[in-house]
């Protein structure tokens, strides 16, 4: 089966530097990089033990890091300079309010998103594809509006770390 739809595709351009952006972000996003989300599931025997991990865990955006691909790291092994990272996203007391309508929607959370400088115009650009548009093709009311909860918190984190909209 093979579908089309519309993906809705937001880019925060930001005078501020690159450095300032991603300490923002880093710091309003919590992490389950250093031990890995595995640890965190084992560590748990219950729903309540969970939920208070996953909270303890999250930054004050009600997210957490997953995976930080540093791009700019890796370029530089092949002769280009850029400062981009890549990194994934997510909660998973937020991803449930998706996947108990449609378990297809854990195709698009956690979500992804990147942090990149631009030297052309000298600006620093959060760049991300609205989950509720990546989503839409589940064709399911229930995700749909959930989703856009999502967006929506998407779309605060963006602007509480770029100081712009899209």
């Amino acid at each position: 089966m093979r579908s089309t739809f519309t993906v809705n595709h937001n880019e925060h351009v930001s005078s501020r530097p690159f450095e300032e952006v991603v300490s923002a972000f880093e710091s309003a996003v919590g992490s389950v990089e250093d031990t890995g989300f595995p640890a965190l599931l084992a560590s748990t025997k219950s729903a309540e033990e969970f939920e208070a991990s996953v909270q303890s865990r999250a930054g004050s955006s009600g997210f957490m890091r997953f995976l930080t691909v540093d791009h700019g790291a890796w370029l530089t092994r092949i002769g280009l300079k850029a400062r981009a990272r890549m990194y994934t996203i997510g909660n998973p007391l937020i991803a449930q309010t998706m996947l108990k309508h449609d378990i297809g929607a854990g195709l698009n959370v956690p979500v992804r998103l990147m942090i990149y400088e631009d030297a052309a115009s000298r600006t620093t650009r959060l760049a991300y594809d609205l989950p509720s548009s990546l989503m839409s093709g589940l064709k399911n009311r229930k995700v749909t509006a959930a989703g856009q909860k999502l967006d929506a918190k998407l779309i605060a984190l963006a602007i509480q770390v770029t100081g712009v909209g899209a």
